[in-house]
């Protein structure tokens, strides 16, 4: 079956698109972290109109289906995830990254490896560097890379993690069911067997991703995160500090768009196997994140994926036409670690009855 840290191994970066700033000893912007905007798109002054869905809603599978086609992305509440734990994961948060850079380095990424402390892999891509620091946590780097930071007291970072880990991947198969139930064509045994088989994978198919977006000298100038959409199925997102979060709709003019979840409320977000599965219906959700001036912002991301070996295609109804190729989970996270924006069209069909 595989690993998800395998499918990078192929792919490894240059030490210097891994390393951040240390951000601290920075009073104005550095020029390799000053942006212009590369989608020359304004942002609008709107929060979105993402809906709120509360996951008790007797039309819950309805409402989901339309903002994910929408938008691909939505707000949720009534997800069973308790303040206290949510509280618990945002101080072990902060407490991993408020270690010196000397100490989180010890325990920065590899070039060709998943998981550790380092910038984000889509660094690569850009010609400027982002005002980020991250921290990927996937299977048994929990305990390697906390055994690193803290000798004496790895088990409190563990012990919150893996409970967090624990109710993030219960929630994301419900929502995974919620979803894939909108898409035509695709049986109700087929989405049975994929979450049996997803459960039983364990860790390997997920991925956990910590975010911190220091106070910013020149926030106007900077990014926390590029424009990106998220390679697995779904990304289930808790942010805290504020907004910083936004997407960029498709359609004629569109804007960036801030996302404003409430105390509480958790952001889900399809990412392209979605896409792929739905035939392009269901679009995965391009978004980028700002920084602040004064406030440090973090977020917490759980990424729900499959099992490497598992061929994804879309599923269509008669009067269809298939847009995008069979492809396996592997094969697609190593295109989308190669080419990022470009994969989805590498595996798109040409054919003139669809357009471009």
């Amino acid at each position: 079956m595989g690993s998800l840290r395998e499918a990078y191994k192929d792919n490894p970066l240059e030490l210097h698109h891994i390393t951040p700033l240390d951000f601290s000893s920075f009073q104005s912007l550095p020029d390799s972290h000053a942006w212009v905007d590369r989608d020359h798109q304004p942002l609008s002054d709107k929060d979105s109109s993402l809906r709120v869905i509360d996951l008790a809603d007797p039309d819950v599978v309805k409402l989901v289906s339309r903002e994910c086609e929408k938008w691909g992305m939505f707000l949720i509440k009534g997800h069973d995830i308790s303040p206290e734990l949510l509280e618990e994961v945002e101080t072990e948060t902060r407490r991993l990254f408020s270690r010196s850079a000397i100490e989180k380095v010890k325990v920065m990424r590899e070039p060709g490896g998943a998981t550790g402390y380092g910038a984000a892999r889509i660094a690569s891509f850009f010609d400027k560097a982002m005002w980020h620091e991250g921290f990927t946590i996937m299977g048994s780097s929990l305990v390697e890379h906390a055994k690193v930071l803290w000798p004496n007291d790895y088990q409190r970072f563990c012990d919150v993690m893996d409970r967090y880990q624990l109710k993030m991947k219960e929630l994301s198969l419900k929502l995974l069911v919620l979803i894939l139930k909108s898409i035509e064509g695709l049986s109700h045994d087929v989405i049975t067997k994929w979450v049996d088989v997803i459960h039983k994978s364990g860790t390997n198919t997920n991925a956990m991703q910590l975010n911190s977006y220091p106070p910013c000298p020149d926030p106007n100038r900077a990014l926390g995160m590029a424009p990106h959409t998220d390679s697995l199925l779904l990304t289930v997102l808790h942010q805290t500090g504020g907004d910083g979060l936004q997407i960029l709709p498709s359609g004629y003019q569109a804007r960036w768009t801030k996302v404003s979840p409430r105390h509480g409320e958790l952001i889900v977000n399809v990412g392209d196997l979605i896409h792929i599965i739905s035939n392009g219906r269901i679009p995965s959700c391009r978004h980028r994140v700002k920084v602040a001036n004064k406030r440090h912002r973090y977020s917490m991301a759980y990424f729900c994926g499959m099992p490497l070996d598992m061929v994804v295609k879309p599923f269509i109804s008669k009067a269809e036409f298939a847009r995008y190729r069979e492809v396996t989970v592997k094969e697609y996270v190593q295109l989308k670690a190669k080419s990022l924006d470009k994969a989805l069209s590498s595996i798109r069909i040409q054919n003139s009855s669809l357009g471009a």
